[in-house]
């Protein structure tokens, strides 16, 4: 919509739909709803829209994502119903997606798309697993039923606010029960991720690298009530199995095209300072005085979305005379803990070489794109999280030390360039900033005792990373992703712990987790909702069944909502179907 003009006064800047950010979820909102032939403006104060699946070069030649890395929404309906492969949206995919590495020179690389393989290396280790991720194959791990599965945890909202249900009830429950009969219990939904793999299976070092990938991905699994979700994290990532042609970046850059194709306008460099809000109801936005607009006023005539951080939303934007002081008490008390990461980045003159059995099956065509190591216990992880949770200090013992390492190269030649590799992104768990006990700063003081610490827990398994085959180094602080990316508060990028306190009916609060907001007509769209981090595009997904039913979206035949979701007007839980 143009800024028209009276005279010499300047008329005022109506949109349908204000967005207040323009990071995954809110372009992704953008673009939904502009095809819904909605007014659509976003506006995001970063020079650059896309929020933490960014893209930089640290030398020229190798590209690096700071931030998000992994694309693990192939399940997304949006890739569908954006019809995103219009707007030049590419996949790289991966043969073997993890591997486990461990200091005794044992490990194993793994992916659903090759799954006799993946199978023959666990059977060596223990033919119980192996028996089992057998079953889990046959029955759980086709596309179809896997596309189930994650849709009714990930693509499904919440249900209505203080609506009760049965373990049996939820979404997942019921396309478990279909698909592992004789396996599948409700108790399941009491464990956490080590409880559930426990119980499925007997090969530790898997145990401990899905524990680790599922804390570094959402659910710690020693939370009680989320080993679902757990186990749903690391299927997320074997199910994908691949990153975007070009980096984190290149989708954004889809989503993009996609929101303006249908008409939404992008303004970038503008800064939201208040979100306006007149008896009880979201009218529009008040800009910063840098806006680029000279009207800093933008009125939105349906619905204002908040794709900002739920504190930064009600302890930042909306006055707190417009809001209850109990409810911006518990907002204050939001969790940070889980996903502030330490993030490294390595350019070499050639990939990790890990020692003994390890070694000979990663390489070639089976070197997979995410390793996850040392896995020898689950101490290891257990000590990490004392160190970050119960001591507030970054991890530099031996026995703490166990990360991700990614190698996007392998399948994506744009990230590397000349006979470089670029081994990244390299995680390690940190306490947020705000709750480390020598400050916010302790981190990056200490980045050269963590640098040394990270690189000698790797060369212990692969002595090839060595200083001479490292050529450059990127290192991100949780600080400095806060810094880099505005969102992330405390440095976590799925917003707020995923435990049972925090997920799904309660996440991030269970007045808000549909979406909805004390103030009428401003909704949300931000990791820290349901259900969280990851670019999914689950968020703005499960938001458009909201914005449905209040009447401000109605989209054409493109549309398709999500099986298990239930109306307002739902008295009571009675789905009990599962999809075909």
């Amino acid at each position: 919509m143009m800024i028209q003009y009276r005279g010499t006064k300047m008329a005022k800047l109506h949109y349908d739909i204000v967005i207040v950010g323009g990071g995954p979820n809110g372009l992704a909102a953008a673009a939904y709803l502009a095809k819904c032939g909605l007014s659509v403006c976003i506006l995001e104060e970063r020079l650059e829209a896309g929020g933490g699946a960014e893209n930089t070069e640290p030398i020229p030649g190798c590209r690096i994502d700071p931030h998000a890395t992994y694309l693990y929404g192939a399940y997304a309906p949006g890739f569908d119903q954006l019809e995103l492969d219009k707007f030049g949206f590419r996949m790289s995919h991966a043969r073997n997606f993890g591997g486990v590495v461990n200091y005794d020179g044992t490990g194993t690389a793994a992916g659903l798309y090759n799954i006799e393989y993946t199978l023959e290396q666990i059977k060596k280790r223990s033919p119980k697993t192996a028996e089992t991720f057998r079953y889990l194959y046959d029955n759980l791990f086709t596309p179809k039923n896997l596309g189930n599965f994650l849709r009714s945890i990930y693509w499904t909202p919440p249900p209505p606010v203080g609506m009760p249900m049965d373990k049996s009830d939820y979404p997942w429950s019921q396309v478990l029960k279909k698909l592992l009969p004789g396996l599948y219990d409700d108790v399941w939904n009491d464990f956490s991720g080590f409880e559930l793999m426990d119980a499925l299976w007997d090969w530790e070092p898997l145990t401990a690298a899905l524990g680790l990938a599922s804390w570094y991905n959402g659910p710690h699994p020693m939370w009680k009530g989320v080993g679902i979700q757990a186990f749903a994290c690391n299927l997320l990532m074997l199910g994908s199995n691949g990153v975007p042609r070009g980096g984190m970046h290149s989708y954004m850059h889809a989503l993009i095209r996609c929101a303006m194709f249908h008409g939404a306008k992008l303004i970038t460099n503008c800064k939201v300072e208040e979100i306006l809000v007149e008896d009880g109801e979201a009218k529009g936005v008040r800009l910063a005085e840098t806006s680029p607009l000279g009207n800093r006023t933008i009125w939105a005539d349906k619905a204002v979305i908040a794709n900002t951080h739920i504190k930064q939303t009600f302890l930042d934007l909306v006055p707190k005379r417009h809001l209850d002081q109990d409810f911006v008490q518990k907002i204050k008390d939001i969790n940070l803990n889980g996903g502030s990461l330490y993030v490294m980045h390595l350019v070499c003159k050639e990939l990790p070489k890990y020692v003994g059995e390890q070694g000979e099956i990663m390489k070639g065509k089976n070197y997979p794109i995410a390793l996850v190591g040392p896995c020898d216990s689950r101490e290891y992880l257990i000590n990490q999280t004392i160190d970050v949770y119960s001591h507030r200090t970054h991890p530099l013992r031996k026995e703490s030390m166990t990360f991700v390492i990614g190698q996007h190269d392998i399948i994506d030649p744009s990230r590397a360039g000349g006979d470089l590799f670029v081994v990244s992104p390299i995680y390690l768990q940190m306490p947020p900033p705000e709750y480390h006990r020598d400050g916010p700063n302790a981190v990056n003081k200490a980045k050269d005792e963590i640098n040394h610490a990270i690189l000698g827990a790797i060369r212990e398994m692969a002595p090839n990373m060595t200083e001479d085959n490292i050529v450059h180094m990127f290192v991100n602080t949780p600080e400095d992703s806060s810094f880099r990316n505005l969102g992330f508060v405390g440095g976590n990028w799925y917003g707020t712990r995923h435990d049972r306190d925090q997920w799904w009916e309660k996440r991030p609060l269970p007045e808000l987790s549909r979406y909805r907001t004390p103030v009428d007509k401003l909704y949300l769209c931000n990791q820290s909702s349901y259900p969280g981090g990851l670019c999914l595009m689950a968020v703005p997904y499960n938001l458009m069944h909201v914005l449905i039913e209040d009447g401000i979206a109605k989209p054409g035949e493109w549309w398709y909502p999500s099986p298990w979701y239930i109306p307002e007007s739902e008295a009571r839980y009675s789905r009990s179907k599962v999809p075909a």
